[in-house]
């Protein structure tokens, strides 16, 4: 079954990412700074990158503890007698406010704030920034949620449409499309919407520490993380990080090296971070 969802996985990534980028072709929301070709080759070679290191090292990851989980009667939803749709419904629902926690400690401890702000170091916003991450991030982040699901117990076929789920969100919340305003407004009570997302990667501290959920977008809401619009407009607002704006950091290899060499600036939660 992981190789099945290997192959799962892959081809919605691929089919999801022509999808976002046809879209982008021909409804873009904002202008780039950089060339597409440049930043997609960065972005893009991070996921191999990633893929290549979990497939090395975490092969089958959270579907293979999920099997074993229903095997051994693990977690916290095998200790209910509860019906197979719901199981299935709530592993998916938990297992997203898991990653929304995940995210917000990814920007409270300086030290994960230096791995995570690869992602926030893009100065542009499409799909492929959704999938812009450092490796050690990716592993740290799949370490977490197979703990997560031998914790919670969810049924496999669950943990696979979750991350099935994950994969296609962060490609659509980050995408650089027209959304109609009455649009969005019903989406976003529903799931992340790029309109909502987008907030998250303003140059503004209170506004990077905000809007942190991917997939559902009750967890801000409820957590009091939740922030409608950027301050400067969806146009008018800058992308990125402050330290790393005049230039930007571009390069496989400088992005592999940014958590070890790069500043982490006022970003990180735990630090006050002021205003600007």
């Amino acid at each position: 079954m992981p190789d099945e969802t290997a192959v799962i996985r892959a081809g919605f990534f691929l089919g999801i990412l022509l999808l976002m980028a046809l879209w982008e072709a021909f409804a873009p929301r904002r202008g780039r700074r950089r060339a597409r070709g440049a930043r997609w080759t960065e972005n893009l070679g991070l996921v191999l990158i990633d893929a290549l290191v979990v497939r090395l090292l975490l092969p089958g990851a959270a579907v293979s503890v999920a099997l074993l989980a229903d095997a051994h009667g693990w977690g916290l939803l095998h200790w209910h007698a509860l019906p197979e749709t719901a199981a299935f419904v709530l592993g998916v629902v938990l297992l997203d406010l898991v990653v929304y926690l995940q995210h917000v400690m990814f920007h409270a401890v300086p030290v994960l704030w230096r791995i995570h702000m690869v992602h926030h170091t893009d100065v542009d916003f499409d799909t492929t920034t959704g999938v812009r991450f450092h490796p050690v991030e990716i592993v740290l982040s799949m370490l977490l949620k197979m703990a997560a699901v031998a914790a919670l117990g969810p049924p496999a076929g669950a943990v696979v449409a979750f991350e099935v789920l994950l994969n296609a969100t962060a490609l659509f919340n980050h995408g650089n499309v027209r959304l109609p305003a009455r649009l969005d407004r019903i989406l976003r009570a529903f799931v992340v919407t790029p309109e909502m997302h987008r907030v998250h990667h303003s140059v503004i501290p209170r506004e990077t520490n905000s809007n942190f959920g991917f997939n559902l977008p009750w967890w801000d809401r409820l957590f009091g993380t939740y922030r409608a619009q950027p301050a400067a407009g969806h146009e008018g607002m800058t992308i990125g990080l402050s330290q790393f704006q005049d230039p930007p950091p571009t390069g496989l290899g400088r992005l592999l090296a940014l958590p070890a060499t790069g500043a982490p600036g006022a970003y990180p939660l735990n630090r006050g971070a002021p205003t600007l």
